[in-house]
């Protein structure tokens, strides 16, 4: 996509005389007074168009004694600005797709330590099997503590570091500038 410019208005050249400059202009491009004060107002006097066409209206407005400026229209600008939230949208699917298939794979390896973990406790011999003679230490009443439970420290490993993951991919997305390698 080829980028337009406009030409805009600065100020007269010094020395310039406003009425001839206007007279010269509204002669030199065939148009009326009124569109050539709306130009010195701010206005518009050119359609968009390639730079290299801008560049010799500035030329022509600069003989005749206007000092002007190329500016770059907003529907460049609004498409180049399209293409870069485009561009980061990608960017931010991709992250999210990495982070997404890494969840999975870290949720079918905490599945197969989970079922690779009773094995372990069977094939392991109890410590505290210990010959208990039945007539002394036999209680009435049942205890009434519960056993303790094993604290899943793999799932909680886990899970810190997706929340983690999570933290840098906000962190990148927020400020993308402090991530630049």
């Amino acid at each position: 996509m080829a980028d337009n410019f406009r030409v805009i208005f600065v100020g007269l050249a010094e020395g310039a005389d406003s009425q001839a400059v206007t007279n010269a202009l509204t002669e030199k491009l065939k148009t009326s007074p009124e569109k050539v004060a709306a130009f010195f107002n701010g206005k518009p006097l050119f359609a968009p168009c390639p730079k290299d066409k801008a560049l010799k209206q500035a030329k022509l407005l600069s003989t005749l004694g206007i000092k002007s400026k190329l500016q770059q229209t907003a529907a460049t600008q609004t498409a180049s600005q399209t293409a870069y939230d485009s561009q980061r949208d990608q960017r931010l699917f991709d992250a999210l797709d990495y982070i997404t298939s890494s969840l999975i794979r870290l949720e079918e390896k905490l599945e197969d330590i989970e079922q690779r973990l009773p094995e372990v406790e069977l094939s392991l011999p109890d410590e505290n099997n210990e010959v208990w003679e039945d007539d002394d230490l036999m209680l009435d009443e049942p205890l009434s503590t519960e056993p303790k439970k094993r604290g899943n420290l793999v799932l909680y490993s886990l899970i810190s570091t997706a929340v983690i993951l999570l933290i840098v991919l906000a962190m990148y997305l927020l400020f993308p500038n402090l991530f630049s390698f």
